[in-house]
């Protein structure tokens, strides 16, 4: 038999990695943080349990690596769906629009993310937080930011706030105010984009 090439290798990897995330996003969405473990993950994605260990020094930071890549995929496909733009603000609008949107479709998994994220360790400095990470700072670029590295972690802040205040047990802002408030902060119309929860985004009078 012919040993695989280290490209193959490194490819296979990558997959087993990917699917490991899946499974976490996907079991979280059904049964909590809590209620999940590593064991439930690596059967999910039809891996080894030791190969979680090998990856994730533990389930809290695979669950953040999850999500993150959860809101990067998500991110990126807003940015890139049709009809495609150029258009800095509207790509902005995009841009709140699916971390928002995150909390309609997955709010079990962006609850416990939030509460991950208080905790002492943070976030999870990753390569899927750096893909999301440099996503956002490339559409405040395109927005036409003059100084980003004020503004990218401005954004950033006020989008994680608004997820908390959205998903706040008891006393949750309505996502379509906080939407207004961040639309209204950057100075983007809201006809741009498509809010969350399917409604067609509001034309502004003529």
């Amino acid at each position: 038999m012919v040993p695989r090439s280290a490209s193959v290798n490194e490819e296979l990897r990558r997959r087993s990695r990917e699917r490991l995330l899946q499974a976490t996003v996907d079991l979280v969405d059904e049964r909590g943080f809590d209620g999940t473990t590593l064991a439930d993950i690596a059967d999910r994605a039809g891996a080894a349990r030791g190969l979680v260990s090998y990856y994730f020094p533990g389930k809290r930071p695979m669950f953040q690596s999850a999500v993150h890549r959860l809101m990067h995929r998500t991110l990126q496909a807003a940015l890139e769906r049709e009809p495609r733009t150029d258009d800095g603000r509207e790509l902005l609008a995009r841009a709140i629009d699916a971390v928002l949107g995150l909390t309609v479709d997955h709010p079990v998994v962006m609850r416990a993310h939030m509460a991950g994220i208080l905790q002492a360790e943070g976030f999870v400095q990753c390569a899927e937080q750096q893909r999301l990470a440099e996503l956002l700072r490339e559409t405040m670029v395109r927005y036409g930011s003059d100084d980003v590295d004020s503004d990218y972690p401005l954004l950033r802040a006020l989008m994680m706030g608004a997820v908390f205040a959205i998903l706040l047990p008891g006393a949750g802002m309505p996502l379509t105010s906080l939407r207004d408030e961040l639309f209204q902060r950057f100075g983007l119309d809201t006809s741009y984009a498509a809010p969350p929860g399917g409604e067609p985004a509001r034309q502004n009078a003529s």
